[in-house]
């Protein structure tokens, strides 16, 4: 698939409230899955907006060498994510009811999905969910993760895609609730939220493409391009957004997203320039269904 943005931190919005293949799963009263590309993306990875949402003190005490090793930790660069991950378990492991913990599992949620380990990054999400389940930016990370990473070998596919349901919608509804932290600007503060939001509808328009419910699936995409405010667009919800629209036999905008997909350098360019030519194809020979 398409590249990962390549960025050098994560900023979580949980701050502010206290990242072509068929898929095989059984789903009652479906016996064939919808065909669908393989969209786990090891270079794909939320980007950095440049907006810091502050996170607020924990009210826990720590002591004097977890502050300085909490320190040493947030001084790492992310520019080594398997140095970040070692570290960042063994202060866990060190200080496991850390007042750091929900910061740590964030930062770790990140370097996981950095070298492409989901089912690490997955796991680590959802024990920041279960300290903090007003994460939203780790939900919205999740949602799109656990989507994406599906594959022939995933056990029990339905139930993943539920939570990843589940995650991106918690993250839709409580995202615009999130007050502004001081001292930051409104234009980073919309960035962040936009960028969660766009995570968000994305995930959650993957897994009812995933189910077949591409009339459902259409929407969700279509909200996550219009607001992701990343300044090269995601590819993959390009992609997905144009056959999703040409299953839906939208011929025009299924060449109009495979379009914008294909001007875009990533390992799908080709894919998306071929859809372009045959959406092109089947409006020329078959009825487009209404909109």
């Amino acid at each position: 698939m398409g590249k990962f943005r390549n960025v050098t931190s994560i900023f979580l919005l949980a701050g502010c409230v206290a990242a072509s293949g068929s898929v095989a799963y059984a789903q009652a009263g479906q016996s064939q899955p919808p065909q669908q590309p393989t969209t786990q993306n090891k270079d794909q990875k939320p980007a950095d907006t440049g907006s810091s949402l502050d996170i607020p003190k924990a009210q826990s005490p720590s002591t004097p060498e977890e502050d300085a090793a909490f320190k040493a930790y947030q001084a790492m660069p992310t520019a080594d994510p398997a140095k970040k991950i070692t570290a960042g378990e063994d202060f866990l492991t060190k200080y496991p009811e850390s007042r750091y913990r929900s910061i740590m599992y964030s930062s770790l949620v990140f370097a996981y999905i950095q070298t492409g380990n989901s089912q690490k990054a997955q796991e680590i999400g959802e024990k920041e969910v279960a300290l903090k389940p007003d994460d939203v930016q780790t939900m919205a990370i999740l949602s799109q993760t656990m989507t994406r990473s599906i594959s022939s070998s995933t056990p029990e596919p339905a139930k993943v895609l539920a939570k990843a349901q589940d995650y991106a919608k918690r993250a839709i509804e409580v995202t615009p609730t999130i007050p502004k932290p001081d001292g930051m600007t409104d234009e980073n503060f919309l960035v962040a939220k936009n960028q969660t939001l766009a995570m968000a509808h994305g995930g959650l328009g993957l897994a009812y493409f995933r189910l077949g419910k591409v009339d459902a699936a259409i929407p969700e995409l279509e909200q996550s391009v219009k607001i992701d405010p990343n300044p090269t667009p995601d590819v993959v919800n390009f992609y997905l957004l144009g056959m999703a629209n040409q299953k839906a036999s939208h011929f025009d905008a299924a060449a109009a997203a495979y379009t914008k997909c294909a001007s875009i350098a990533s390992s799908v360019q080709d894919k998306c320039k071929a859809g372009v030519e045959e959406s092109k194809k089947l409006g020329a020979t078959q009825l487009s269904a209404p909109k």
